[in-house]
């Protein structure tokens, strides 16, 4: 059988959560099939280095415009000159019309849900919008036509499943993973080369906070604001490839533009420098408003980091009892966590032995295994 997979963003630079779970995908499948031919379609970029061209796993670098009319036109017409007996779209949306059976994942259905954020995901980056724009035409015509849908959590499974009124058997829940990078790192040299090259301060909270609104990065900062003026302990704010202008402006609506000088922004960190970040850090924070599963938090847990995270949607699922759950939308409770486990060490060090038993139930494997399954069914 051979087997298409989008890969559309595999070789940009700067990879984002979608496109790790893409990348791991392929790599596991690259280990654990050696009988079925793989086509990976993917734009050109510069970074052609993190997937290899294996005996049975072929790469076909496919130019197209933007991603609108990549995925549309370039997509489905390369997948049928390739023969291909199956296609995999793995980020959210796929060719509306295509002639073969198409497998997609869909991670999430967020864009759908106007009433679920009030008037949120109408904010964001011009970027922003025009994707949740583009999956919002797109997704209900390719739930209804596609063959099998993959998504990534049991929550998330029955916000679609309720949302489109779905089949059972239209629809499967697999678990993502986590890369076998993530450990913590003891190293010094490398915990200095790392601490070095983004500026970390010797004491600091981490948080993955973005433009998207619901990261929740407002209710973070207000929290932090709280815990500054509460404690006496100097704990920077560490936050990955944020916009100056954007964080100024959260910084306004909250009262308190000092606070910036407490903030160290990074810019763009590569995955596999995140380990290190983990583990030189004193909490991570993940407070999402909404998450369809929450890599990051098996990410911080496999680094021996106790995790801070919200008590709604698929978070308490995926973190168990490895976390310390609040509501996102109180940043009071936010600011408690951080207290609770700075002035508690014996529940900090539970806390993380929790995390890191957790962490161990999840891998790239066991999800390549499951979706292989699924593949199969078209055999």
């Amino acid at each position: 059988m051979k087997i298409g997979i989008e890969g559309q963003r595999l070789f940009r630079e700067k990879k984002h959560g979608m496109d790790m779970v893409a990348l791991e995908l392929i790599r596991e499948l690259q280990l654990i099939d050696k009988k079925n031919e793989y086509v990976i379609f993917v734009k050109p970029d510069i970074d052609k280095s993190c997937l290899q061209e294996t005996e049975n796993f072929k790469i076909v670098e496919l130019s197209g415009g933007p991603y609108p009319t990549w995925e549309q036109f370039a997509l489905p017409k390369a997948a049928m000159k390739e023969k291909c007996d199956i296609l995999h779209c793995t980020s959210n949306t796929a060719p509306n019309k295509i002639n073969i059976p198409l497998i997609v994942t869909l991670h999430d259905i967020i864009y759908m849900e106007k009433s679920y954020f009030g008037i949120l995901t109408d904010k964001g980056t011009s970027y922003q919008k025009f994707g949740n724009v583009y999956r919002r035409w797109y997704v209900p015509k390719i739930v209804k036509n596609c063959d099998i849908l993959i998504t990534v959590s049991n929550f998330e499974k029955k916000r679609i499943s309720d949302f489109f009124q779905l089949k059972e058997n239209k629809l499967h829940a697999i678990y993502n993973g986590v890369s076998r990078h993530f450990k913590q790192v003891t190293v010094q040299s490398e915990l200095s080369r790392v601490k070095s090259q983004y500026k970390l301060p010797d004491d600091f909270f981490f948080f993955l906070g973005n433009t998207d609104p619901k990261k929740n990065t407002k209710g973070v900062l207000k929290a932090y604001s709280d815990f500054r003026k509460k404690s006496t302990d100097d704990y920077k704010l560490v936050m990955l490839d944020y916009d100056e202008e954007e964080l100024m402006k959260l910084l306004a609506e909250i009262g308190d533009k000092a606070l910036r000088e407490h903030i160290i922004l990074t810019g763009y960190v590569i995955n596999t420098d995140l380990p290190a970040i983990y583990s030189l850090c004193n909490i991570f924070l993940y407070p999402s408003l909404r998450e369809s599963f929450g890599i990051p938090m098996l990410e911080a847990m496999r680094c021996g980091v106790p995790v801070i995270t919200s008590n709604t949607s698929s978070m308490p699922e995926v973190s168990g009892d490895g976390a310390l759950f609040v509501d996102p939308y109180k940043p009071a409770e936010i600011t408690e966590a951080i207290f609770k486990i700075q002035g508690d060490n014996e529940f900090r060090d539970i806390l993380i032995e929790k995390g890191l038993k957790r962490s161990e139930k999840f891998s790239w494997k066991n999800m390549a295994i499951d979706v292989l399954k699924l593949y199969e069914n078209f055999a």
